[in-house]
């Protein structure tokens, strides 16, 4: 579980730095174009709004895999005992069921249905829409190894 959680750690912080180069380096050509050449880059607009939106989604589910997302929890700092797990439980539900039916579910059947292309960059909106299913399997393994490990101390702590 070790290696597979160590696998997952840096597939998404690999994905994430690279997605911060190509936003710090197609910010930077943006605007050395603009200013200093006089013709600022057609591309680079495209290319910008396509990162950040992987870089956000990317950087949601690692979020998600540190337990450092945001979450309203105006109930959940109210409850106790046995209430507080079956709330916990039921948010846990409610998240992986959101997860699936619109990142993962929704996601893949809008990226295979997608058959525009983008003016620009002349890339089929599939590219651009692939990352919701992406980001909702990184979410889903993030949370399943939480659980497992949730699990596991649970186990070890009764022997």
């Amino acid at each position: 579980m070790k290696t597979f959680e160590k696998i997952l750690d840096t597939v998404m912080r690999f994905l994430l730095a690279l997605s911060m180069f190509a936003l710090l380096a197609g910010g930077t050509w943006q605007i050395f174009s603009r200013m200093v050449l006089g013709d600022p880059s057609t591309f680079t607009d495209e290319f910008l709004r396509y990162v950040l939106i992987w870089a956000s989604l990317i950087g949601s589910a690692y979020c998600f895999y540190r337990d450092e997302h945001l979450s309203l929890d105006l109930i959940k700092g109210r409850v106790k005992g046995g209430a507080a797990v079956a709330l916990n439980i039921f948010i846990e539900a409610a998240t992986l069921f959101f997860v699936c039916y619109v990142f993962i579910y929704g996601g893949l059947k809008l990226s295979m249905n997608a058959l525009n292309i983008s003016s620009v960059m002349h890339l089929p909106f599939t590219f651009l829409y692939s990352i919701l299913p992406i980001s909702g399997v990184f979410i889903v393994l993030a949370r399943v190894l939480k659980y497992a490990q949730l699990f596991a101390e649970k186990k070890g702590g009764k022997n």
